[in-house]
C-alpha cells in the first residue's frame, strides 16, 4: 500500500529569530511573524489538503497545525515521538552564547553527530522519531496524512528513509516535504519540497 505523506515546519518562534537551539524542552508558541506567514502560506496554497493532522506535542507545533489545518484541530493526533532533539546543554541557548564553549565546538567539529552533555544523541533521536512515524503510519485511517513536526524531526525521517546527510532535509519555517511511502517496502517514492 502506498500513502501520502506530508511533512510542515513549525511556523517561527521568537527563539527560531534569536537562532536558538529551541529542542524537546523549549515549549515556546509562535511569533507574530511566524503567524503571518504561516498564513501568507496558506492564501498561497502550498500545503495539500489532508484529511490526517498528526503533530508534535509542543506548543509551537500545535498553534501551527490550528493554522493549517483548522478543520482537523479538534481531532488532532498527537505523537510524543515527534518532539525535537534534546540539545541538553545547549538547550535554548545561540551561536553567540555558546561559541568558546569546549563541548559546543567538539559538536560543531562532529558536524551535529557528535555528543550533546544531557542531550540525546542524533542516532537515539533519529530511532525515537521513526517509531513515531511507524506510529503514525499504523494508526492513520487515511491514505493522505500531515505531521507537524520540528524541522529535527523532519531531517530524521527523511534521513532515515531516504539516506544522504541528515542535514539534506534541512527546511525553513512553515516549509517541508510530501512523499509517496510505501508501507510494504518502507521507502519514499516522490520526494518534493513544499
Amino acid at each position: 500500500m502506498t500513502v501520502t505523506v506530508q511533512l510542515v515546519r513549525h511556523g517561527k518562534t521568537k527563539g527560531n529569530l534569536e537562532k536558538r537551539f529551541a529542542g524537546g524542552k523549549t515549549d515556546d508558541s509562535l511569533c507574530s511573524q511566524g503567524k503571518e506567514e504561516l498564513l501568507s502560506f496558506v492564501s498561497d496554497s502550498i500545503y495539500l489538503s489532508t484529511k490526517e493532522v498528526f503533530s508534535s506535542p509542543m506548543k509551537r507545533c500545535l498553534e501551527t497545525a490550528g493554522i493549517l489545518f483548522p478543520e482537523c484541530s479538534a481531532d488532532m493526533n498527537i505523537i510524543e515521538e515527534f518532539k525535537e532533539l534534546d540539545f541538553g546543554i545547549f538547550e535554548n541557548r545561540n551561536h553567540e552564547e555558546l561559541n568558546g564553549n569546549d563541548d559546543y565546538q567538539k559538536w560543531l567539529d562532529s558536524k551535529g553527530k557528535g555528543d550533546i552533555p544531557g542531550g540525546e544523541r542524533m542516532n537515539d533521536f533519529a530511532k525515537r522519531v521513526m517509531v513515531g512515524f511507524e506510529k503514525m503510519i499504523s494508526s492513520a485511517k487515511a491514505n493522505e496524512m500531515t505531521a507537524v513536526v520540528h524541522g529535527g524531526t523532519i531531517m530524521a525521517i527523511l534521513f532515515s528513509l531516504n539516506g544522504g546527510s541528515f542535514y539534506d532535509y534541512l527546511c525553513k519555517n512553515g516549509r517541508g516535504y510530501v512523499f509517496e511511502y510505501s508501507t510494504e517496502d518502507k521507502r519514499i517514492l516522490n520526494l518534493r519540497k513544499l
